[in-house]
């Protein structure tokens, strides 16, 4: 196991500053974003795949800083029922799968997309219930009709190119828990995978440990990132929360760095639990804590991680 970095936290910095920042901290794994949500200020996969040079100068850069990449991310929506929207999400997943083929790197981070609830909706659609009735005809049509035919399609393209596609689970989108995540996996295909982010799953009422153990083999790249529950907000209006993020007194959960949310213990027996279930790679930082600045927050995820993953590595880790 080793300690990585999500490099869209510095996207308002050059690489270079951004790898030389990160490598001081004694990372030497960053996951780059490479388009849609996570933006492109490191990597533009149209632009290096039509310039050899500038592939050659990026390669380069990450040589000369001695770092590798677990991962190229472009989270978007492919399946929105906006065309334009959904087309240019979709060249953007294209190219940084193609990229990753030029730069040996074996996985891509998305979403998995959310369709309208049907063809003339013009905007996504995201059913969390089965009633009234019209949520099943939601259901079926996102599932049936987009979801699955898109991305069988999308896996054999990845597959054909060398690249496993892991899916975020994301509330807002087809998948967001376990049970989505395998069923689009069953549908379409063992090189469609997770990419684990607790966060996301503790707010849901979701324990990450049992998610894993569900999910094992399936668990392709995993996020480092905490979330805080309010007990208080959560008991009187519970988890659904649609108030801004910087509201943190008012929200009934907010992001927070490693150990801010839950205790180390918990975070050793997450990291035991990924290796039993034989993920043994990547724990990339990706730092959404609102409460601490963005070098508090990185510096204190990395010693927190880098501390236990020494431990694991010397067996001094527990097991249950």
């Amino acid at each position: 196991m080793k300690v990585g970095v999500f490099l869209a936290l510095f996207g308002n910095q050059t690489l270079q500053k951004a790898l030389d920042y990160i490598t001081k901290l004694g990372i030497d794994t960053v996951e780059i974003g490479a388009g849609n949500w996570p933006g492109d200020s490191h990597c533009k996969p149209a632009e290096l795949l039509a310039d050899k040079k500038k592939l050659d100068g990026f390669k380069a850069t990450l040589k000369d800083y001695g770092v590798t990449i677990s991962a190229l991310s472009c989270h978007g929506n492919a399946l929105h029922p906006n065309e334009a929207i959904a087309k240019a999400n979709h060249e953007v997943q294209r190219n940084t799968i193609l990229l990753c083929e030029k730069l040996r790197v074996d996985r891509m981070i998305t979403f998995s997309g959310c369709p309208g609830g049907g063809p003339e909706d013009k905007t996504p659609n995201w059913a969390t219930c089965p009633w009234p009735p019209d949520f099943l005809d939601v259901l079926k049509y996102q599932w049936e009709k987009k979801a699955i035919p898109y991305w069988r399609r999308e896996a054999r393209f990845a597959k054909e190119h060398g690249v496993k596609i892991c899916f975020e689970p994301h509330p807002g989108f087809i998948v967001y828990n376990p049970e989505t995540m395998l069923r689009i996996r069953k549908a379409c295909g063992k090189n469609l995978g997770c990419n684990f982010d607790p966060s996301h799953f503790f707010w849901q009422g979701i324990d990450p440990i049992a998610a894993a153990r569900d999910l094992g083999e399936a668990i392709f790249h995993v996020h480092a990132k905490d979330t805080k529950i309010n007990p208080y907000k959560t008991a009187v209006n519970g988890a659904l929360d649609t108030k801004h993020y910087g509201d943190v007194f008012n929200r009934s959960w907010v992001f927070r760095t490693v150990g801010y949310g839950h205790d180390e213990n918990w975070w050793r027996d997450f990291i035991s639990t990924l290796r039993t279930v034989g993920y043994d790679d990547v724990l990339s930082i990706e730092h959404e804590d609102s409460l601490m600045s963005q070098n508090e927050g990185l510096t204190k995820a990395v010693q927190f991680l880098q501390g236990l993953v020494i431990q694991e590595k010397t067996g001094a880790m527990w097991w249950a």
